[in-house]
């Protein structure tokens, strides 16, 4: 009821604004604000990922608005914690667009939330910039105007590219250096859900077109059905393992492999690309994970000095806290998250129109957005794809020896390519 409600009123709204001049702004924006907001996790299993990616958000914005905003304009955050939570995530985004009137949805943050939402956010036609998720609903072939922004690789697109990079990559034999055997089994591990059941929809997709349907193995997994599968795996001689699963089925995952000496390459999204999730006492030897931000190429490096500048400047952060953020993947994610949307606003100033969210829309469909540390997204023509190209990642770690503590990384092992590249090796 309160959704049908929201909907006439921003509807009424809409006929309303026919009549009034062009100095009028949509919801959320003064002379001299701009109001935006999310619900993340920030509580729970998962506030490892929506508390550094929130005070990501803030700290750019801190840094924006000590330089004067945008246009003359502060940027305002309005956050809640919906502990991953699709109901909490609905009524939450709800009270942002009902009660706060913000003017757009930055970081939405979650499967769960962005899933139950996106009905929403498109009925009432709120700019919605960088999913925190990769779920398949989020793509559009061609969408002109769609306030649903991703940046974020679509699952779909995420499986795929870890198919083709277990099949086409030499990664296997004693050195690491030969390539997958002709007939060789590939083993899935996906949980049932929205994250599990997107990223397997790619890997399928791939595995069909490579035309090796026959070669995949997939059990569906949870924290207590993983040892059976992984053992069913083991059974069928599987020569590499991919994990189409989030951080924490990532973590246990890793684990059970290690547990039944199933030690293959394992390839998985690249939403686990933290440290922070794997075990190294008790993990596969190989673990290769996508990755669309690249840090180690010139731009990478420019970029990383700019986060860490935020970063290093928010006068909300501890000095404990920034330490951590320095090599955190989703305080990353959320700079990022921000200066796309950041890059909106300054392009509807430069054309020198009033900031709607039509206008900001135009304005992000105008081409393609550099992603700092990785690449562009390109939203012009309606496309709503995500980034399509990524590089790889394999997790090292070093044990410590005498003083120097023990280390570990995801390490560049190749560069950012598109499927098609990676299909023709």
């Amino acid at each position: 009821m309160k959704k049908v409600l929201l909907i006439v009123m921003l509807l009424i709204g809409t006929l309303g604004l026919v009549a009034c001049t062009e100095e009028e702004k949509v919801q959320g924006v003064t002379e001299t604000t701009i109001t935006v907001g999310n619900t993340a996790a920030t509580t729970g299993a998962f506030a490892a990922v929506g508390v550094p990616f929130n005070d990501a958000l803030k700290a750019v914005f801190e840094v924006v608005n000590e330089a004067g905003g945008i246009d003359g304009r502060t940027i305002e955050f309005i956050t809640y914690n919906d502990e991953f939570n699709a109901e909490n995530g609905l009524a939450f985004t709800e009270k942002l667009i009902e009660e706060d009137q913000v003017f757009a949805l930055v970081g939405h943050f979650g499967t769960p939330t962005v899933g139950a939402t996106l009905d929403l956010i498109q009925e009432v036609g709120i700019p919605m910039v960088y999913a925190a998720t990769g779920i398949n609903g989020l793509y559009f072939a061609e969408s002109v105007g769609n306030p649903v922004m991703a940046v974020q690789p679509i699952y779909l697109t995420d499986g795929r590219l870890m198919t083709a990079r277990a099949v086409k990559e030499s990664v296997y034999g004693a050195n690491g250096d030969q390539a997958l055997p002709a007939n060789a089994k590939i083993g899935v591990l996906y949980t049932n859900d929205d994250v599990g059941n997107s990223i397997k929809a790619g890997v399928e997709a791939e595995a069909s077109i490579l035309d090796m349907e026959d070669q995949f193995v997939y059990e569906a997994v949870t924290a207590d059905t993983v040892a059976t599968a992984v053992q069913k795996l083991k059974t069928e001689n599987v020569q590499a393992v991919i994990l189409a699963v989030n951080q924490a089925p990532f973590g246990y995952s890793l684990s059970a492999l290690y547990d039944a000496d199933l030690d293959v390459p394992v390839f998985s999204s690249y939403v686990n690309a933290d440290v922070t999730v794997v075990n190294p006492l008790q993990a596969p030897t190989d673990i290769y994970v996508n990755a669309w931000v690249d840090i180690f190429t010139t731009e990478g490096q420019a970029a990383v000095q700019d986060f860490v500048a935020a970063i290093g400047g928010a006068s909300f952060l501890t000095e404990e806290q920034k330490t951590a953020y320095y090599t955190n993947s989703f305080a990353i994610a959320g700079y990022i998250a921000a200066k796309i949307f950041i890059e909106g606003l300054e392009r509807v100033a430069a054309n020198e129109e009033e900031l709607t969210w039509n206008s900001y829309i135009r304005a992000m469909e105008e081409g393609p957005i550099d992603v700092p540390m990785g690449g562009s997204v390109d939203f012009s023509g309606g496309k709503r794809w995500g980034i399509a190209s990524m590089s790889l990642l394999k997790y090292t770690y070093t044990p410590a020896q005498g003083e120097t503590p023990a280390s570990e990384a995801f390490l560049k092992v190749r560069e950012i390519e598109t499927i098609e590249e990676i299909e023709a090796k």
